[in-house]
């Protein structure tokens, strides 16, 4: 098992680069603002539109250049400060915010060669795995039922234990699982963190130290898309891991999409109506693609390539339908107290979304009704910690 440490000059350097790329972000939204505001109004033909532009243009591109002579400089000095600044083991506070900031500009990060973009790893125990024979041997219990874990949007692997309560823990002591959990960047595509662990999946259970009896996969909102754009992957790879995949199990996942991300999307749109508020829809642009993947639910790259990810549009996605031979299942959460009238949704995800239900029938994955069920007077992040929850995956499992 390798032991994953942090260079206090890697986070600083980071943290740096984002701060100095959002001054100059902020920058061009404010030049664009003065600039509109400046040339005048449409009913005059905009008459000072010329001198406006040429005034900002000096303003703001001396604001520009000076930031990034800024963050050269600290660049090229937190490099050689490295040394003197030393490394430690990342705290669980350091953790989750880098998950966040990961949810939010994940795929910019990762575009840029930020520092703080995550980097897919297999966990157990609390430590990343290296997925070699002799390491895996010597870093887990030998057991042959894997229970693989991958989590939401904007968190991590140790998010999975909520008020005392880790549901891969829970369901390894009771039915003899051996816990991996995913880590992942989720501002990437749905589909490109699918790909990564479809392989990383291949590698793990090609190189599990002893014969591997099932696979199974617990996937919690986002995690779940992941989850079954890596089953398709398998499939078209003829990944060997896929014959061993038992059950897949999709706790608040939006299969449908969210209309949190639908409502940003529309916000964006309307700002884009009137030239003196364009500039601030800039602003709503800067929410990653993982984000943006969650507004109908896509799973793959051809749900996305090829399209203006922020444009408003319907939904076309080719229906990805849930993996043969697999024992599937659908946990929604519901604010209301009980069924009976129109049930809301979790605070992120509605319930007919996490079921799999479509108004168009061929939209629908098909669950089967005695493997979906409805956590009522539940929230999206509830449903870790709920023994309810708990209870109904380990009975559809053990069974």
């Amino acid at each position: 098992m390798t032991k994953k440490t942090r260079t206090h000059a890697d986070d600083l350097r980071g943290a740096s680069r984002l701060a100095v790329e959002a001054t100059r972000g902020v920058t061009e939204v404010v030049e664009a603002l003065h600039r509109t505001i400046a040339s005048g109004p449409d009913i005059l033909g905009r008459p000072l539109a010329g001198p406006a532009r040429v005034v900002t243009a000096v303003v703001y591109g001396t604001i520009k250049g000076v930031t990034g002579l800024v963050g050269a400089g600290l660049d090229a000095a937190l490099g050689q400060l490295a040394p003197l600044l030393g490394e430690s083991e990342p705290g669980p506070e350091r953790a989750a915010v880098l998950a966040a900031l990961n949810g939010v500009l994940g795929d910019y990060l990762a575009a840029t060669g930020n520092p703080l973009a995550i980097e897919m790893r297999l966990c157990h125990g609390g430590r990343p795995l290296a997925l070699g024979r002799a390491s895996l041997g010597g870093a887990i219990p030998r057991g042959g039922k894997i229970l693989v874990l991958v989590h939401g949007s904007s968190m991590n692997e140790a998010q999975w234990m909520r008020a005392g309560h880790d549901h891969g823990a829970a369901l390894a002591s009771s039915l003899g699982y051996v816990p991996i959990y995913v880590r992942y960047n989720s501002g990437l595509h749905i589909s490109s963190s699918g790909r990564g662990l479809s392989a990383m999946l291949e590698s793990l259970v090609e190189n599990w130290p002893v014969p591997v009896e099932e696979l199974s996969i617990l996937g919690h909102s986002m995690g779940g898309l992941v989850g079954r754009s890596a089953c398709h992957l398998a499939e078209e790879s003829g990944y060997r891991w896929r014959a061993s995949l038992r059950s897949f199990v999709c706790v608040g996942s939006p299969h449908h999409g969210a209309l949190l991300e639908r409502s940003g999307n529309l916000l964006e749109v309307l700002l884009g109506v009137s030239r003196y508020s364009a500039p601030l829809a800039r602003l709503g642009r800067l929410r990653s693609a993982g984000v943006t993947d969650m507004r109908f639910g896509n799973v793959l790259d051809e749900h996305w390539e090829g399209h203006d990810r922020f444009a408003l549009r319907r939904d076309a996605r080719r229906q990805l339908e849930l993996p043969a031979g697999v024992r599937c299942y659908a946990i929604a959460a519901s604010l209301s107290p009980g069924a009976g009238g129109k049930l809301r949704g979790d605070g992120l995800v509605g319930v007919d979304s996490a079921l799999g239900r479509h108004r168009d029938p061929a939209r629908s994955l098909g669950f089967p009704d005695g493997q979906r069920w409805i956590a009522f007077g539940t929230g999206h992040l509830d449903l870790l910690s709920s023994s309810e929850v708990f209870e109904t995956m380990r009975g559809w499992l053990a069974g």
